[in-house]
């Protein structure tokens, strides 16, 4: 799924920023992540959101907030150096140790 879009679960997922696909939605559902797409900013609620290349994503991580941009929607979860390749750090936060 190299295309512009994919669900938000699965790229936090391939991000490596959640260990399993239900504690990314997880996640999503407690309204932990915010979307910037095109300008507008929306706390997403449901997993089957979508992302975006260029989209802006908002979220606590091991009690910092981190803010990225998203850079590609990957194929799959990778190991970490390919994980990385899908997102760009704007501020703050450690990267993922999502196992």
């Amino acid at each position: 799924m190299t295309g512009a879009a994919c669900r938000i679960d699965v790229w936090l997922w391939r991000a490596r920023f959640a260990k399993t696909r239900s504690l990314a939605a997880a996640m999503v559902e407690r309204g932990m992540v915010r979307l910037t797409h095109n300008g507008v900013q929306t706390r997403l609620d449901k997993p089957s959101r979508t992302v975006h290349v260029g989209d802006a994503l908002v979220f606590a991580l091991g009690g910092k907030l981190v803010e990225l941009e998203v850079l590609q929607t990957g194929e799959r979860r990778g190991p970490p150096g390919e994980a990385r390749a899908l997102y760009s750090v704007v501020k703050n936060g450690p990267p993922p140790t999502g196992g």
